[in-house]
């Protein structure tokens, strides 16, 4: 076991509130199961966006390969059916939903989850999914300000 890492899945945070963050969890959590090509996650993903659906998976896919790519720890994913959050889950959460409007926060936030301080290229990622939950109406920055 790494540095920093626990034994058990403990879930300290609660859920967060607000469609775009529960649809956000519900296709990270898949596609850190499932794979990145998951057809639940994709289904989810169209029956929130309907036909601009692509852009956001397309995006999400690209966060969880470079989160996978640059982490030098493991990152601690619940389950689906699980109704509250791990610890890293809530960092992740934090960090997207601050990535727009304080990058600075943002970067902090992902690199204490990756374990390293290489985390330009997952923070990139993370504000072009906020960016494209924003433009087509699920924000995902609620969590950090409530």
């Amino acid at each position: 076991m790494a540095y920093g890492e626990s034994s058990s899945l403990d879930q300290p945070t609660p859920l967060p509130g607000g469609y775009g963050n529960r649809l956000f969890l519900y296709v990270m959590r898949r596609m850190a199961t499932a794979g990145v090509n998951d057809a639940h996650a994709a289904n989810a993903m169209l029956g929130a966006f309907g036909r601009s659906y692509r852009r956001p998976l397309v995006l999400m896919r690209a966060m969880m390969l470079e989160l996978a790519r640059t982490s030098s720890r493991k990152i601690l994913i619940a389950p689906c059916c699980c109704s509250r959050m791990t610890a890293d889950e809530a960092l992740m959460m934090q960090a997207v939903g601050s990535a727009l409007r304080s990058p600075t926060t943002a970067y902090d936030n992902v690199a204490a989850l990756l374990g390293n301080d290489h985390a330009l290229g997952a923070l990139t990622c993370l504000q072009a999914v906020a960016q494209a939950h924003n433009d087509l109406g699920r924000p995902l920055d609620l969590y950090a300000a409530g």
